[in-house]
């Protein structure tokens, strides 16, 4: 009998996904079906991570432990956002019930200050807090994926990493994906000598069925693997970090990476129309965000005002514009700030907010700068035949974050410092405003949209899911989770299904391209809505669905994107 290794099994899942496009978008057509399998699900928006984590799966190992594969794989494979020099927040469900976040949101630097993106005048200046190390916060990836393997996982660190150090040694075939995204996203006006030198080897583009191979980022992850956190917060990576840093007039130190600790916290929950909700809590933003959202809508009967309605459509942007004008109000680093999160998630605040929705008018809101989606954040979620499910997002920022690839370590750095409120009511480069509770401060985390989500029924997940897409992330996990709940729509159709997007300023309400009937945006604007359509998604979802009694799991990437699902029975 001739024996595959686990390296030959994921690359010929990789390959087989890419070359059948399992995730790719469909135009106008009625939704695939999930995918389903018996013993567990992985979905992520890249074939290698997806199949690395189901084969984690197929040989015994956890969700957990899928989760942190598919993690460091995605550093290899998906490098403008799949990361090492980033940061995020894992959710768990245990199947005995522990649930847990793991913060590993990227913090100030000791070095930073309120001020520190102003000019003489108090003005911020312009790109400041997006381009160059000075954007870069401390990365937090690492030690989060390293304290979730430990502490919940079940498999060696050696051993889980083995594969993706081997796939960034010995290399990927670029697909059409990634090319076009270094080429839209990683110009050489923006690049730095050391990213250029790994993705235009030559000084030309890597194409389609081109080789990548990164054998600096291969030797990170062996110090990784050899020395676990220490690999990286110490020692020669975090010299290479700094140095980096420095070169690019950053303020970084090797205190700041050797301080560096992920944290837990315990999630939000909620309910919603039986179910409950349990998402990511500050500062993760788009939790509270999320939570509040439903608390408001669950009020109304939006099965009975139909999918896609303008009537449903009106509730929907007036419950996310309370939420998202207390998002900019309230919500920063639980470690720096008093956030009443208890009050804000609260059903009775959202039966006080309810009752102040006119159902026949918009309400007036201020107008800002316009918002814009950056294809920065990846979201990956998993779940195991033992009852145990993960759903992790996390985060450069920026695609690419400040585009600077740490030289001799084969990473980028993270542009997260755009995330704090750089002055008060003054929006970061998703339109977010922010005040007092989001200003930088020394060790601080910034606010994120981030909303890793799981949903329960009778005390067992049936839904994990979660996005990318900045400030329009809560918003997708919301009418993905209505989708589903109110509609009854499947889990492919739940995903496929257009979205609209809402966040109190700017004060526009932006559905997808084709995204609305004529009909509904005429009567959207006819009650006081600034429609407008966008070319880009407003938000990428992927997401599993788990049978009542856990002998069935069902994979719905997202169209907007090359996302993949795979199964193992």
């Amino acid at each position: 009998m001739r024996v595959f290794s686990f390296q030959s099994v994921l690359t010929l899942l990789a390959l087989l996904c890419w070359t059948m496009h399992l995730g790719s978008p469909h135009a106008n057509g009625a939704s695939r079906k999930p995918v389903k399998a018996a013993g567990g699900m992985a979905v992520s928006a890249d074939s290698f991570a997806s199949a690395a984590g189901a084969e984690v799966l197929r040989r015994g190992g956890n969700a957990v432990d899928a989760a942190v594969m598919m993690g460091f794989v995605l550093a290899v494979t998906y490098p403008e956002a799949g990361n090492l020099g980033g940061g995020g927040f894992m959710l768990i469900r245990m199947a005995d019930g522990r649930a847990t976040m793991i913060d590993f949101r990227e913090k100030a630097s000791t070095a930073a200050h309120k001020d520190m993106f102003l000019d003489a005048q108090r003005n911020p200046v312009p790109g400041m807090s997006q381009r160059g190390t000075i954007a870069a916060g401390v990365p937090g990836t690492v030690a989060g994926f390293l304290l979730a393997l430990e502490r919940y996982g079940t498999r060696q660190r050696s051993d889980l990493l083995k594969y993706p150090q081997k796939l960034a040694a010995e290399g990927i075939t670029v697909n059409e994906r990634l090319a076009e995204s270094l080429q839209k996203y990683l110009p050489d006006s923006l690049a730095s000598r050391s990213a250029l030198a790994v993705f235009r080897p030559g000084g030309v583009s890597l194409r389609a069925g081109d080789l990548l191979r990164q054998p600096e980022l291969a030797g990170t992850i062996r110090a990784i693997r050899e020395r676990g956190a220490d690999g990286f917060y110490r020692g020669s990576v975090a010299g290479k970090i700094v140095d980096e840093v420095k070169r690019g007039g950053g303020i970084m130190s090797l205190d700041d990476l050797s301080s560096y600790r992920a944290v837990e916290r315990q999630p939000l929950t909620g309910s919603y129309r039986g179910h409950e909700i349990m998402t990511a809590a500050p500062p993760a933003g788009g939790g509270v965000t999320l939570i509040e959202m439903l608390n408001i809508l669950e009020r109304f009967d939006m099965k009975g005002r139909g999918h896609g309605s303008s009537r449903a459509l009106h509730l929907f942007t007036a419950a996310a514009r309370r939420a998202y004008a207390d998002r900019a109000l309230y919500l920063g680093d639980p470690d720096f700030v008093d956030v009443p999160v208890d009050s804000l998630i609260g059903r009775e605040y959202g039966l006080r907010n309810a009752s102040t929705i006119d159902t026949l008018r918009a309400g007036p809101s201020e107008s800002d700068t316009g918002a814009r989606e950056i294809r920065q954040t990846t979201h990956f979620c998993t779940a195991d035949r033992f009852g145990n499910a993960v759903s992790t997002t996390y985060t450069l920022n920026d695609n690419y974050g400040c585009k600077t690839l740490v030289t001799g370590a084969g990473f980028f750095l993270n542009n997260q410092m755009d995330d704090f409120a750089v002055k008060q009511d003054v929006p970061n480069m998703f339109g977010l405003v922010g005040g007092d509770a989001n200003a930088i401060a020394p060790g601080k985390r910034m606010l994120s949209s981030m909303t890793p989500t799981i949903v329960l029924k009778d005390r067992k997940p049936v839904l994990v899911l979660g996005a990318r897409g900045g400030s329009r992330i809560s918003t997708s996990v919301a009418q993905v989770i209505m989708n589903v709940i109110d509609f009854g729509l499947s889990l492919q159709e739940a995903v496929d299904a257009p979205r609209i997007h809402y966040q109190w300023r700017p004060d526009e309400l932006l559905y997808e391209l084709n995204g609305l009937p004529a009909d509904v945006v005429v009567n959207l604007r006819a009650i006081g809505y600034l429609v407008k359509e966008t070319p880009d998604h407003n938000g990428r979802c992927h997401a599993l669905m788990i049978a009542q009694d856990g002998s069935t799991f069902f994979g719905a990437p997202d169209p907007r994107e090359e996302g993949v699902a795979i199964g193992c029975d």
